[in-house]
């Protein structure tokens, strides 16, 4: 059946099984738009705020569900606007398709209005980008990029098409959805190698990072640890991966990590890292990390293997393939002078929290709100945030119902993300979402109240008010001298208020008591609430890694 350029895009997405968009229109995304009208039936708008919320929605969609997420955006700033959430979903491995409009063929490169080389501003934070300068060209670039979007390792793809492509006119033929592109399986001698290195493990540490969560390898993990006596860290990528219940499980290591997880990994003679990348936030001093254990590591991605960490062996391919192959090979082992080690390091780590928690005199603290928040949330709640001190405390604290339920950008660390991000995860899974977020996050995208009220979003918004950029200051006051430079904020913001003006409850709350009472009449409510918790701005988010430090330099307490 012959189309225009625009039909043919939405009906190829259709056909790629998407079900909600995210965007905004402008002048050279009109056809588009008026596909989408006529195909309302079929797929579901979202319309934020701005284009940048439209992109961490889309995003926040693929963390919730593994599926692709879709956004829309005009030539020039709308394009542009897209950016940082591009850039966010490639530092996390998240599949992702942005799609842009542009001038037509025949102004590209005349400087016309909002005219913007947009695959050449994104080459290097996509996996693939295209300028689709043919109609005939179309609908298989679109399959084109959700193949590459959601194969190997997963992340955005960017598809530019021009006016007059989106007028013009050509036949469609409609397709199966496309199918991830197999990963090579590793050979079966690096597998005998993994598993004799493991065997002859005494205190083996297994490593969970994005991409085993991404893969819902959480009960195939808990299950090998069980068998040959390992513990269980993660990345900060890879929290809900993993049962938080599970005696095993240390939670995340780091920079910020449990003191039990970072000092396990630390003194573990074997890691298996599964699906992580080890960046600079996970290691500290490379030259110092993990000295004295042999590392495998299991990733799809040859460029990530000794990239930052040098290993003794990779495994580059099917990583579940791959992990289930060492699994099912490796002997049964209890080990239980390493696990009744790890359990000390537990003890001290609660022995210090609680110090740190007793010597603490402030009305309301961040460890109670986000205990409040593990007691009072509704089951398979999704938990979103922004990026700052809050952004680990819920890394350190929150007790996820299941894989997929956080939500957070990881390698960029994007201030913002977390309204939009928390609005596409609703949309994706129809689950309650809360999100943490801080004062300054906060400001930076809280546009997106606008779009949360006006498509009935049941977000609870937890905001941690301590008046400053909290973890900028934690900086400052360990390291700088407690030079406070530009990072108390001495904003007059009514969050209430301003809350209620965008059409969404607001409240305010400082003492354990109405934090409890706000968070429970917000989640009972089923409305977009923000609460203003008020916390000291003195509060530290420890342990810490210093600057260019090791595991044996955390920071437990200043």
């Amino acid at each position: 059946m012959k189309l225009n350029g625009a039909q043919i895009l939405i009906q190829t997405l259709i056909e790629q099984g998407v079900t909600d968009v995210f965007g905004y229109p402008g002048g050279q995304v009109i056809n588009i738009y008026d596909a989408l009208y006529e195909y309302r039936d079929k797929i579901n708008h979202v319309l934020t705020a701005h284009e940048q919320g439209a992109s961490h929605a889309a995003d926040g969609y693929s963390r919730a569900t593994g599926k692709v997420g879709v956004c829309i955006a005009t030539s020039g700033p709308g394009a542009t606007n897209l950016v940082t959430g591009i850039a966010t979903a490639m530092l996390d491995s998240i599949p992702m398709v942005a799609i842009t409009g542009n001038v037509p063929n025949s102004l590209i490169g005349k400087d016309s209005f909002q005219e913007i080389d947009i695959t050449g501003v994104t080459l290097p934070i996509t996996k693939h980008n295209f300028f689709v300068s043919k109609i005939e060209d179309l609908a298989d670039t679109v399959r084109k990029a959700f193949s590459i979007a959601k194969s190997g390792r997963p992340g955005p793809v960017l598809i530019d098409i021009p006016k007059d492509v989106q007028v013009g006119k050509y036949d469609y033929e409609p397709q199966p959805i496309v199918e991830k592109i197999p990963l090579p399986k590793v050979k079966e001698d690096a597998i005998e190698k993994a598993v004799a290195m493991i065997n002859e493990a005494k205190k083996p540490y297994i490593y969970v990072g994005g991409g085993a969560a991404g893969l819902g390898m959480g009960d195939e993990i808990v299950a090998f640890a069980e068998k040959i006596g390992a513990v269980i860290g993660c990345s900060f990528m890879g929290l809900s991966a993993v049962p938080q219940n599970n005696e095993r499980f240390l939670g995340m290591q780091g920079m910020h990590g449990h003191y039990a997880s970072s000092m396990s990994q630390n003194e573990a003679d074997l890691i298996l890292a599964v699906g992580v990348r080890f960046s600079d936030r996970a290691t500290g001093n490379v030259s110092k990390f993990a000295k004295q254990s042999k590392i495998i590591q299991l990733d799809p991605d040859s460029a990530e293997v000794n990239k930052n960490v040098r290993v003794d062996l990779g495994l580059v391919g099917d990583v579940e393939d791959s992990f289930k192959r060492i699994a099912a090979k490796c002997a049964v082992s209890e080990k239980p002078a390493w696990f009744a080690r790890v359990k000390q390091l537990k003890a001290e780590e609660k022995q210090f929290e609680d110090e740190i928690e007793a010597a603490n005199e402030a009305p309301l603290t961040p460890k109670q709100v986000i205990e409040t928040i593990n007691a009072c949330k509704k089951p398979n709640t999704v938990i979103a945030t922004d990026v700052g001190q809050h952004q680990m405390w819920t890394a350190q604290y929150v007790e996820f119902d299941g894989p997929r339920r956080f939500v957070s950008s990881g390698g960029l660390g994007t201030m913002g993300f977390g309204l939009g991000a928390a609005i596409g995860a609703h949309v994706a899974t129809k689950d309650p979402v809360v999100l943490v977020t801080g004062d300054g996050s906060f400001g930076m995208n809280l546009n997106e109240l606008a779009t949360a009220v006006t498509y009935k979003i049941p977000v609870v918004i937890v905001l941690m008010n301590n008046g400053v950029l909290g973890m900028v200051r934690q900086w400052q006051t360990l390291f700088f001298g407690k030079r406070y430079s530009n990072t108390i904020l001495t904003r007059k913001t009514d969050f209430v208020a301003l809350a209620k003006s965008f059409g969404a409850e607001g409240c305010l709350a400082e003492t354990p008591v109405e934090f409890k009472r706000a968070f429970e009449q917000a989640v009972a409510s089923g409305k977009t609430v923000v609460i203003e918790a008020r916390i000291d701005k003195d509060e530290m988010v420890l342990p810490m890694l210093p600057p260019g430090g090791a595991i044996s330099d955390i920071i437990t307490k200043v």
